[in-house]
């Protein structure tokens, strides 16, 4: 979830399907909620890698039919993004 899914209805939907919502509250929130900044970052690392992974169009678009090539140009994929930070 991200803030623009900060409404109660949508929190407690989340709440209802097993997930624990990690959302921060929006300032004119009163009141607001307590929330796990550590899990709000970890969250906001893996939407970075997804961003970083739509860089390669064939991961973007899915070509490959089958799961299994898909995951191996995903680590392809990953593994090139790690050596153009070194």
């Amino acid at each position: 979830m991200d803030r623009a899914y900060h409404g109660d209805q949508t929190r407690q939907l989340a709440r209802e399907l097993g997930y624990r919502p990690v959302v921060p509250p929006p300032s004119s929130r009163n009141p607001s909620w307590s929330y796990d900044r550590t899990l709000y970052r970890r969250r906001n690392e893996v939407e970075r890698f997804f961003c970083r992974l739509k860089r390669f169009r064939r991961a973007n678009v899915r070509y490959d039919k089958l799961d299994v090539i898909y995951l191996s140009f995903v680590h392809l994929a990953m593994i090139w993004d790690a050596l153009q930070l070194l």
